[in-house]
């Protein structure tokens, strides 16, 4: 039969070059391990919270018997930073051990290498903590703590060097801001002074004049801020960062050839803009913790926008400018002009 002898002769020239069961296994064994190798190094570049492990505590027997300090998770970046960095200090001063929530190591230890350890959900609700609010400033009769939005230098300022060692970048953070910051330019040569600048915005355009009555930065008060490091430092480079470039480019002058608007302008993934920040040498803030905590651990000069609310302002209960800002930084007054014509009216007695 023709049909049975093609059949026949191809049959025996597919099994004449077909690779043996050993050869297969061998070329698998190959394709596995290098799919392995390959995607180990890329998932070696993408950081993830889960690659920085924090002793997490489970059960509540676990705890110390000597008594147990944490705080809220509340806020973004820099409210998380202020929270953290009360906690250490307290928790401290009174020798007792301080455990973070997990939704605080997920912000933070993708960015800094901390060390205070994770105290679990389940563990943090089965235990009948005791309460305490926290102004947002030290007084000598707290011990501990425990809520609010902590962000003064009165709590933990006595053990600066520790709080810099925590809030230190992890390698790979600092090193993408360096190598962007070492490839730019003034005029065609490299700057010799880096004045990272952070111009918050955001929900402040509206909470600011309807609820706290004040202002936010303006144009005005940039341009005076800027012009006290050029007057100072001859060639800087200004590295812009803000939650509203565009607004920043409309409003910052950049004809001296020396701004760069490096933000990106995420609020959920401020890690690239406050590493370019703190690797630089000086700061200009407006308002809002994550300039304070970016200029707190760049050192150098730092200029803040002041008297940023109208006096009556029912923020000016709950923020102390001389317990935010370090005695040393600078403060250029803010222009309450803005702030005087868009408060309320008061209202007409009934004739």
């Amino acid at each position: 039969n023709p049909c049975s002898a093609c059949l026949l002769v191809w049959d025996l020239r597919f099994w004449a070059t077909c690779p043996s069961s050993s050869t297969i296994c061998f070329l698998f064994v190959i394709f596995a391990v290098s799919t392995i190798f390959h995607c180990h190094r890329r998932l070696a570049l993408v950081p993830t919270p889960w690659a920085y492990a924090g002793r997490v505590v489970l059960f509540p027997r676990h705890l110390p018997a000597g008594g147990v300090f944490t705080i809220n998770a509340k806020g973004r970046l820099g409210n998380q930073m202020g929270e953290y960095a009360t906690l250490y200090a307290l928790a401290k001063m009174n020798g007792r051990a301080a455990f973070i929530p997990p939704q605080m190591h997920s912000t933070l230890a993708p960015i800094f290498r901390i060390t205070l350890p994770v105290l679990h959900d389940a563990t943090a609700r089965s235990v009948p903590w005791e309460n305490y609010y926290l102004n947002d400033w030290m007084e000598e009769q707290y011990l501990v703590r425990l809520t609010g939005y902590p962000c003064s230098w009165t709590f933990y300022h006595h053990l600066r060097a520790e709080i810099l060692r925590e809030f230190t970048l992890h390698a790979h953070v600092r090193e993408e801001a360096q190598n962007f910051l070492r490839g730019l330019r003034v005029n065609g040569s490299r700057p010799s002074t880096y004045v990272g600048v952070h111009v918050r915005r955001g929900d402040y355009v509206r909470v600011m004049p309807t609820v706290w009555k004040g202002v936010l930065a303006d144009r005005d008060y940039l341009q005076q801020a800027l012009g006290w490091f050029r007057a100072r430092h001859r060639s800087p480079l200004f590295v812009i960062t803000s939650d509203d470039m565009a607004w920043c480019r409309r409003n910052i002058n950049s004809s001296h050839q020396d701004v760069l608007f490096a933000g990106n302008g995420r609020q959920g993934s401020p890690a690239r803009d406050f590493a370019l920040l703190t690797q630089c040498n000086h700061t200009v803030i407006t308002v809002g913790t994550f300039g304070i905590w970016a200029a707190y651990l760049t050192g150098g000069s730092t200029v803040y926008l002041a008297n940023f609310t109208l006096p009556g302002s029912r923020f000016r209960m709950i923020f102390k400018p001389q317990a935010a800002f370090l005695p040393e930084w600078v403060g250029i007054a803010a222009n309450l002009g803005q702030a005087r014509e868009t408060r309320a009216p008061r209202a007409h007695r009934p004739q």
